[in-house]
C-alpha cells in the first residue's frame, strides 16, 4: 500500500479494506454512501451543545494535529457488530505515509481541553474519502464531522465518501449513489469538476461559525 497506489486506488474510487493477516482487499461498493456538505443535517441537540461550547469558549478544534495518535484511537474504538479492527499497523503505517505527503487528514474536537472525539479521512482533488471516527464524550465525532463540514463548504468540496450505507449516516443526511452514475470528478479527476460544483449550492455561512482554517474556534 504504496502512497502513489494509495491515490490511485482513491483516484478510481477504489479503497483497501481488510483485517490482519488476509491479504490486502480492495473494495469499490455500489451503491455508495456519500455526503453532500451543504445536505449535513445539524440536528437540534448537537446545535444546542455546539452554541453553548461556542459560547462559552470551551470548545476546540485541531486540524491534522496528532494523526498518528488520531488512526490509533479509531483502531481502538468498539464498533457493534464488529469484531477486532480493519486499521492494523499496515495500515496505520499506510496513512500516515499518505498524511505526510499531504492527502490524509484528521480533525479532533476538544472540550475544556479534554479530547471529545475525531476522524481521519483521505483528500483527493476535491473530494473527501471519510475513513474512520471515534468519540470519547457525548457527540464527539459528530463535532468533529461538523467541523469537517465547515471546512468541506468553505473549500468548496462536492462530496464526502462514506463508502458504507448506514443508518446513522443516513441521520446525517448522507444518501446511498449507485457507483455508475457518480462521474469520475467525484474520485478525484480533473476534467470536469466544474459541473460537480453545480450540484451543489454555494457554500453558506452557516457551519463556517463553529471552526477556522486552522485550530482556532470562531464565535462571529
Amino acid at each position: 500500500m504504496s502512497v502513489s497506489r494509495l491515490v490511485h486506488a482513491y483516484r478510481n474510487g477504489i479503497f483497501p479494506w481488510f483485517n490482519e493477516g488476509e491479504p490486502i482487499l480492495w473494495w469499490s461498493t455500489d451503491p455508495r454512501m456519500a455526503l453532500q456538505p451543504d445536505a449535513f443535517k445539524l440536528h437540534p441537540s448537537l446545535r444546542k451543545q455546539l452554541a453553548s461550547l461556542l459560547k462559552t469558549r470551551r470548545l476546540r478544534i485541531d486540524i491534522d494535529t496528532n494523526f498518528d495518535a488520531v488512526i490509533a484511537q479509531c483502531a481502538q474504538s468498539v464498533r457493534p457488530g464488529q469484531n477486532g479492527t480493519w486499521i492494523g499497523p499496515d495500515m496505520q503505517h499506510a496513512y500516515y505515509a499518505l498524511f505526510e505527503a499531504g492527502h490524509a487528514h484528521c480533525v479532533t474536537a476538544w472540550i475544556d481541553g479534554v479530547c471529545a472525539g475525531g476522524l481521519y479521512g483521505v483528500n483527493i482533488g476535491r473530494m473527501v474519502f471519510g475513513e474512520s471516527m471515534f468519540s470519547l464524550q457525548s457527540n464527539g465525532s459528530k463535532i468533529a464531522l461538523a467541523a469537517l463540514v465547515a471546512l468541506c463548504r468553505r473549500e468548496h468540496v462536492a462530496l464526502i465518501d462514506c463508502q458504507q450505507v448506514t443508518s446513522h449516516l443516513a441521520s446525517l443526511g448522507a444518501q446511498p449513489l449507485s457507483r455508475a452514475v457518480i462521474p469520475d470528478p467525484y474520485f478525484g479527476g480533473s476534467q470536469g469538476f466544474e459541473h460537480v460544483l453545480d450540484l451543489i449550492e454555494e457554500a453558506s455561512e452557516g457551519l463556517l461559525k463553529f471552526v477556522t482554517h486552522k485550530t482556532q474556534v470562531s464565535t462571529q
